[in-house]
């Protein structure tokens, strides 16, 4: 009991999926007679278009940080280890993906700059993700935190950053069965303008399939930058704190509490299900495309 009790991210997690229970509970009836707009299903297939080609984007940025890095992983095919790996994230204890792109990386740059690359990607995304917070005005002054996390990324804050987070990872790692890992920083001074860049696309490319889902159920209010700000950072939020596979629970309700003054929490309920839904089913047609890249492959290998 005592451990549970030390693991903070848990109780959050826990608490946010109590959250949204009660809140479903509450809004059943009106969930109900809730329907999608006349073409609210090519909304949702746009959605799924859209965050489809928002996990390639999240891969060619993790791709361009490993180049950053001065680690370019030869003969490893980084977009595809990406998007296969990222499934993993679903399973319980949220770091198998990490696993995965750490073992498969490690024999080809070290295990010191693989657990840099595992780490500094989710810490850009942040970066990225706060940032847009601005798009929604000053909100009461959450608009000064936009900035920070990207500040963060100066060599001088971002590699004491860095190495702390990569001892604490690497015993969690270890602990799994990864071996030995270095903790060792970047070793990269200057700053990381590309990959943030590339993660800011990300970000926007994730925040259009979840815009697809406000235009299924047809919401016209409040302003898309409204929706883009709140979108920031309850997708920020899901990533500092990963208790649940997948920032489970901790998005939807960070979503509620941000925008449930502006939006009917009926409607509400029914944008964040339907994008997590639409979310999780990209990973699998993600993953599933390259499962059937790679068949297809062989069997033509096989007819020549």
């Amino acid at each position: 009991m005592g451990k549970v009790l030390r693991q903070p991210k848990l109780w959050i997690t826990l608490a946010s999926l109590i959250f949204i229970a009660v809140a479903l509970a509450q809004q059943a009836g009106q969930l109900r007679q809730l329907s999608l707009v006349a073409n609210g299903w090519w909304w949702l297939v746009l959605g799924l278009g859209l965050t489809w080609l928002s996990i390639l984007i999240n891969g060619l940025a993790w791709r361009d940080l490993l180049i950053w890095l001065r680690h370019p992983p030869q003969g490893v095919a980084v977009v595809p280890l990406f998007v296969r790996s990222n499934l993993l994230k679903y399973l319980p204890g949220g770091i198998w993906h990490l696993v995965e792109r750490v073992r498969v990386l490690r024999p080809a740059i070290g295990g010191g700059p693989a657990l840099a690359g595992v780490i500094l990607d989710p810490l850009l995304i942040v970066a990225a993700s706060v940032l847009v917070v601005v798009a929604g005005g000053w909100q009461q002054g959450l608009a000064l935190l936009a900035p920070w996390p990207a500040l963060l990324m100066m060599s001088r804050w971002r590699e004491p950053l860095l190495r702390r987070l990569e001892r604490s990872k690497a015993a969690q790692l270890q602990s799994v069965g990864s071996g030995a890992l270095e903790s060792e920083g970047s070793g990269r001074g200057g700053y990381p303008w590309r990959p943030l860049s590339l993660q800011l696309l990300f970000v926007v490319c994730r925040f259009a399939g979840f815009w697809c889902s406000v235009q299924a159920f047809g919401i016209q209010s409040p302003a898309p930058f409204t929706w883009l700000a709140a979108f920031g950072l309850a997708y920020a939020v899901g990533l500092v704190v990963p208790g649940a596979p997948g920032g489970l629970g901790v998005f939807e309700a960070t979503l509620l509490l941000r925008l449930g003054a502006a939006v009917p929490e009926a409607q509400l309920l029914a944008v964040v299900l339907s994008y997590r839904l639409l979310s999780t089913l990209a990973d699998v047609v993600a993953s599933g495309v390259l499962v059937a890249d790679r068949i297809l492959g062989q069997r033509l290998k096989c007819h020549r």
